[in-house]
């Protein structure tokens, strides 16, 4: 159609839609079109994807269901929880050889024992966690458990990693808690294999030697100085006893908590957790070769333990050892030092704070005489001296007679803060 002048009438759009399907319109609305299902295919990529990491590592975790089922049969003799919303979690380091990669640190005799084991105590208001390592040569008293094959031990008096040789995590759950009267909330136990993988995901963990290794027995072999170890080395380190230190078990745990919170904090810091190809590695290692109560035997499970923790800062992360000394019939043993033992659960158990030093203060403590000095900020070795015959410390009864609050208790160990390295 023209106008009166012999031009095309009607404005540039109607023009435009007037033109033929092959016009720049009709263009357009097919790019918009591929656009949309290329986005559309994309997003249900990425939701595929995500779905199938999650899936992933929501299958690498094992629950204990056996576990909770013995711990059921004997809910009436376990302690009560007496603050709301504090947690503990025991934290047990197997040293099976069976599966995989496992087998080359020994014989698989087809039992395993507790390496390592950690009461982690999360305060009700999350603003601290306070890790207590129990000596695997601890004499304590392990109760009648079940076995694997279904049959059952005696209760007897044994070296505190005899309860997970015979009766797995239950057994050992029960024996921390009738040792602390702490009732443990949730347990994780986890290989060697799976410690590995955790320390290669986040690229090493920084550790200072102050003199070489050389341990054939733990295949490690390293320089003085700062060393960045790799999951294998940090097997070696973790578990070495009589190359690295005094030879003592004690020493070894001091090592361990140390290099726990080196570990704790690459973890936390900002190129790991903010970024997604270094995050999802460390996460599949530590979903892997990890067994763990019901509770946790999910992400969702552990993400609702992890975010009630994040914010702790690495200085309110602290590691010690229960207060032990030499068994009086076997040096080669350990047995618990009272009455600062029990006064550490009992902290615990109240979730009152406890505090950590390097080295512990030997002389007076909050401004009192030397013989009302804080048995908790003197060594062990004072502690005992300082007790008088019923047990109860003569820094205690002085508070007790002068009304003054007793104060939270200083005991040898350090923060995640501190690292590897001091």
């Amino acid at each position: 159609m023209t106008d009166t002048t012999g031009h095309p009438s009607g404005s540039p759009e109607e023009q435009g839609r007037g033109a033929s399907p092959t016009g720049a319109g009709r263009r357009r609305r097919r790019w918009l079109r591929w656009t949309a299902t290329g986005a559309t295919v994309v997003v249900l990529g990425a939701v595929a994807v995500g779905w199938a990491a999650y899936e992933k590592l929501n299958g690498n975790i094992t629950a204990d269901d056996d576990a909770a089922a013995e711990l059921a049969r004997y809910e009436r003799e376990r302690p009560t929880a007496l603050v709301r919303d504090a947690q503990n979690i025991l934290l047990i380091g197997s040293d099976s050889r069976s599966g995989a990669g496992n087998k080359e640190y020994g014989r698989d005799s087809g039992t395993e024992r507790s390496d390592t084991t950690i009461l982690l105590h999360l305060a009700a208001n999350r603003r601290s966690a306070t890790a207590v390592s129990l000596p695997r040569d601890l004499m304590v008293d392990v109760p009648g458990c079940r076995r694997p094959d279904g049959t059952r031990t005696d209760p007897m008096f044994a070296m505190f990693n005899y309860a997970f040789e015979v009766g797995g995590s239950a057994c050992t759950i029960r024996t921390v808690e009738k040792l602390t009267d702490i009732r443990v909330d949730h347990h994780m136990v986890v290989d060697f294999h799976g410690f590995k993988d955790m320390v290669d995901a986040v690229d090493g963990v920084e550790v200072c030697l102050r003199e070489p290794i050389d341990d054939k027995a733990a295949k490690l072999r390293l320089p003085a100085g700062k060393v960045v170890l790799d999951g294998e080395q940090a097997l070696g380190y973790v578990r070495a006893r009589k190359s690295i230190g005094n030879g003592s078990d004690t020493d070894r745990m001091d090592r361990q908590q140390k290099f726990l919170g080196a570990l704790i904090g690459k973890v936390r810091s900002d190129d790991v957790l903010l970024n997604p190809a270094k995050l999802y590695p460390v996460l599949d290692a530590a979903t892997s070769s990890l067994t763990t109560d019901p509770g946790l035997a999910s992400l969702r499970g552990l993400y609702d333990l992890v975010r009630g923790v994040r914010d702790i800062p690495t200085d309110g992360i602290q590691f010690l050892t229960v207060p032990r000394r030499s068994y009086v019939l076997n040096a080669n043993r350990d047995q618990l030092v009272e009455p600062a033992a029990e006064r550490l659960f009992e902290r615990l158990r109240a979730d009152e704070p406890v505090v950590v030093a390097k080295e512990p203060p030997a002389g007076p403590a909050h401004g009192r005489s030397p013989h009302s000095a804080s048995p908790y900020g003197n060594s062990f070795r004072n502690y005992e001296e300082e007790s008088d015959g019923d047990g109860m410390s003569t820094a205690i009864g002085a508070a007790l007679l002068s009304g003054t609050p007793d104060p939270a208790p200083t005991f040898r160990g350090n923060t995640a803060a501190q690292g590897a390295c001091e």
